[in-house]
């Protein structure tokens, strides 16, 4: 047993697979306690669109929101216009206030309604923060409505004001204001708005594992038909298992259940791309490090998990994963399977993010073969007798 554990400690494997389970724990540790770092801070960078069509009390409350919210508001005059923006993630909520908010207000045994438009094609804490902020919301308002009310009645009171009257002014007064919410791209259970992560997970940890073991295959293909040549054919293979890969995704969606709001083809074709766009970016780093670009791939998932939008909104990040999300495809691979999902922008913005992506990769990648090709035929050759 001894003389066994020697010879394993030997093995060059094993010492890389140590190595890799140590950096796992090392990298997601880091990359997700920093990201998550002052994520209750970066609230303030959540966006609420503000229409007021009142010039009574709806002005007053209107102006009074847009100063306390610790959001960032945006005074907006077309309700279609600021649901446009909702639908594209520009805002997080839409506030309404119709232009008989006041009138509904002054109505004795009427309420009046503050209207709350929400997308759900978000990651869920979008959701849970709006939520909350409409109910906070009408609470401050309803404040308001019940102190202008009650100074018109006192102002109307008189000595034989009985005490029933009273006691239904009062009942009146109690609750003026009343929260209407309502949701577009509805999400349809908790299993569907956690898709989009598992895709992406699934998508970048299947294409980091392939690439890693297809780097053996080719190195050995390499030898016999030379780089380029096993380079055409790693890339063909991507496509192949790309498009097959991308199916049996798809179906396994459909078939549990999930929602979709476009044609299965449409979907597929998405998956696929994903997929692709995952294994050029996997492959590349392999391509250019060797073994040790698994570990720049370990770190890539991690940080793709934490900026990409999928567990928490990407406005309450620091700036720094912010910046560095934008040119990641876990991030528009996010977008897309929401649109794609959920509902939203059309995939087009999403698609073409990844292709660009991928043909980077893919012309890095084949610019690292390049190089060490290069490096082979400039070796010096030893001298003969």
């Amino acid at each position: 047993m001894k003389n066994a554990m020697g010879l394993l400690l030997r093995q060059p494997t094993t010492i890389i697979g140590v190595v890799v389970a140590l950096m796992f724990q090392l990298i997601f540790s880091i990359v997700w306690m920093t990201g998550y770092n002052g994520i209750t801070d970066n609230t303030k960078n959540l966006s609420i669109a503000i229409v007021n069509e009142d010039d009574g009390l709806g002005a007053n409350i209107a102006d009074g929101l847009a100063a306390n919210l610790p959001f960032q508001t945006e005074k907006m005059d077309s309700l279609s216009a600021a649901q446009t923006k909702l639908n594209t993630r520009g805002v997080q909520m839409v506030l309404y206030l119709a232009s008989d908010f006041s009138k509904q207000l002054q109505t004795p045994g009427q309420t009046a309604q503050i209207h709350y438009y929400m997308n759900e094609s978000n990651p869920q804490l979008i959701k849970t923060i709006m939520q909350s902020v409409a109910g906070n919301v009408t609470v401050l308002a309803n404040k308001q409505a019940i102190a202008a009310g009650a100074q018109a009645i006192l102002t109307q009171v008189n000595p034989n004001l009985s005490a029933a009257e009273a006691r239904q002014s009062a009942q009146e007064l109690s609750e003026r204001v009343t929260s209407d919410i309502q949701t577009s791209n509805k999400v349809n259970g908790m299993q569907n708005q956690m898709v989009p992560m598992m895709l992406v997970f699934a998508c970048f940890v299947g294409s980091m594992m392939k690439a890693q073991n297809l780097q053996i295959s080719v190195n050995i293909v390499s030898r016999k038909y030379g780089k380029w040549n096993a380079f055409g054919a790693r890339a063909m293979l991507n496509v192949i298992a790309a498009v097959v890969i991308g199916l049996v995704s798809t179906t396994m969606v459909h078939l549990l259940g999930g929602q979709s709001v476009v044609s299965f083809a449409t979907m597929w074709g998405f998956v696929s791309l994903v997929l692709l766009a995952f294994m050029f970016f996997a492959q590349m780093f392999l391509i250019l490090f060797g073994n040790a670009g698994m570990l720049l791939n370990i770190t890539m998932l991690s940080t793709q998990l934490v900026s990409s939008g999928a567990i928490v909104p990407r406005e309450l990040l620091s700036s720094f994963y912010n910046r560095v999300s934008d040119y990641l495809p876990a991030t528009y691979a996010v977008e897309g399977i929401m649109n794609m999902l959920f509902g939203g922008p059309s995939l087009g913005t999403s698609a073409m993010a990844l292709v660009w992506i991928l043909v980077v990769c893919l012309a890095i990648g084949a610019a690292g073969v390049a190089v060490r090709r290069k490096k082979r035929e400039t070796a010096p050759v030893p001298a003969t007798s």
